[in-house]
């Protein structure tokens, strides 16, 4: 499946890019290099089993075991200590990348509950476009059954342009909805 959107994008979406821009080489067109998952378990700081399951959930979603984030600094009043586990993030690069973007947009995008499209506005000034998943139960990877809590995480897709303009487009054009 990854190479099929790969090769979708290395076809079509890349020629349709260089006409439309006037680009002269084929390395210019922007392409994605990487998309970051993020998910913080504020909840760890009670059990440690909580940071386990999303562990599980996340490594099923992406197929790559995720690693763990730890915090910075001890804060008395949410009893948290410094270096205690508080999250879990993973990079997906090459044919991991693919599949993910393929099952994002075409499985779980259509299960979620009230979607009306990302908005606009979830670019910063490098280009990169941060989504907010509300819930992880829309990944058919993942059993509802097993589950201890629904949590949300964070999709970041990091693209090789600076241009917010181009990285919608290229966005768009692989399938992802935005809002009008």
């Amino acid at each position: 499946m990854a190479t099929n959107w790969k090769k979708f994008y290395t076809d079509k979406i890349r020629a349709d890019l260089m006409k439309t821009h006037n680009f002269k080489n084929v390395m210019e067109v922007p392409t994605i290099e990487k998309v970051s998952i993020n998910a913080g378990v504020g909840d760890a700081t009670k059990d440690v089993k909580y940071i386990e399951s999303m562990v599980n959930e996340i490594t099923a979603i992406t197929a790559q075991k995720p690693i763990m984030t730890q915090s910075k600094k001890a804060i008395a009043g949410f009893k948290l200590r410094e270096n205690q586990n508080v999250g879990v993030k993973v990079t997906l690069r090459g044919k991991k990348m693919w599949n993910f973007i393929a099952n994002f947009i075409n499985v779980a995008l259509p299960r979620t509950k009230d979607f009306k499209g990302f908005n606009k506005n979830s670019f910063d000034a490098l280009g990169n476009c941060s989504i907010g998943v509300k819930e992880q139960i829309i990944f058919t990877e993942i059993n509802y059954d097993h589950i201890k809590r629904i949590r949300g995480f964070d999709v970041t897709f990091v693209l090789s342009t600076n241009d917010k303009a181009i990285a919608k487009e290229v966005l768009v054009s692989i399938g992802l909805p935005f809002r009008k």
